[in-house]
């Protein structure tokens, strides 16, 4: 079976993670990985799954957009890229030896945050794997959050983009936390 991801994208409503899978078991797909998320009212969400050989991506778009038809949803697919030898863009994935850390900032919003963050963790080669920003406005900056997760590798300048980051934080008036993966679920398990 051959791996394909599909992205579902539209306003929110029960059922539709429920109507996805029904379609793709009714076609003898298998979802492997699912990651589904709602931002501000709008559904994103992301399938892996094999299907049959007999199964092309045409047939399966098909099926999927008559089966989610009326529910005002946008359905892609595209072939999921197996990575040469473990690299995509030269950046080494799931090599094990990665570090995950997890950065959090808080604080007013203003235009540029995201921008800010991300060009310094790329600039250092490091992937993010998971982010997250919440940004309410208002008069409570408190309720202002970006939460990354990072993956750097061994040969990351770690110190320095630590350093840069605190840095940036502190010059848009953020605090900012920086931990281990490790660490943070030890904290939080207690």
């Amino acid at each position: 079976m051959d791996k394909l991801i599909i992205t579902v994208l539209g306003k929110d409503k029960p059922g539709i993670v429920a109507s996805v899978a029904k379609s793709l078991y009714q076609m003898d797909c298998n979802i492997q990985n699912v990651n589904q998320m709602i931002l501000q009212n709008e559904f994103a969400g992301f399938f892996v799954i094999d299907h049959p050989p007999e199964l092309d991506m045409e047939k399966i778009t098909s099926r999927l957009t008559k089966d989610l038809e009326g529910k005002k949803l946008q359905v892609y697919i595209d072939e999921l890229a197996s990575p040469a030898n473990g690299l995509s863009n030269g950046y080494e994935i799931d090599s094990g030896s990665e570090e995950t850390f997890l950065i959090t900032t808080i604080g007013p919003d203003q235009k540029g945050l995201v921008a800010k963050f991300t060009e310094i963790i790329a600039e250092f080669n490091v992937n993010i794997t998971n982010l997250k920003a919440v940004f309410k406005g208002g008069d409570e900056p408190s309720a202002n959050i970006m939460n990354y997760q990072v993956a750097i590798l061994p040969d990351t300048d770690q110190a320095g983009l630590f350093k840069r980051l605190r840095a940036k934080a502190a010059e848009l008036g953020l605090d900012i936390s920086i931990q281990h993966k490790n660490i943070f679920e030890t904290i939080n398990k207690i």
